[in-house]
């Protein structure tokens, strides 16, 4: 089964699209999103955004298939960073 284009809704205003399966960061780096990273591992966390209210990794996580074509993207905010 082909991955199916996820349109991507970005904090900033913008939106983008790429295929499901595609790396958060490379798909972010794309649209011109910064996401900020630490280990590049999944373990410090500095890299979390939240994807439909879903807290995610972006450095170890991939863009998901969407049933409604479209995913909204909020970056975390950790006090601690």
């Amino acid at each position: 089964m082909a991955a199916s284009p996820v349109t991507i809704r970005w904090p900033n205003g913008h939106t983008s699209q790429c295929l499901a399966g595609c790396d958060w960061l490379l798909a972010a780096r794309t649209a011109g999103v910064t996401i900020p990273t630490g280990c590049l591992g999944g373990s410090c966390g500095a890299c979390e955004i939240e994807v439909n209210g879903q807290v995610v990794r972006a450095c170890i996580a991939t863009v998901p298939a969407s049933r409604s074509g479209a995913l909204n993207v909020e970056l975390a905010s950790d006090p601690y960073w």
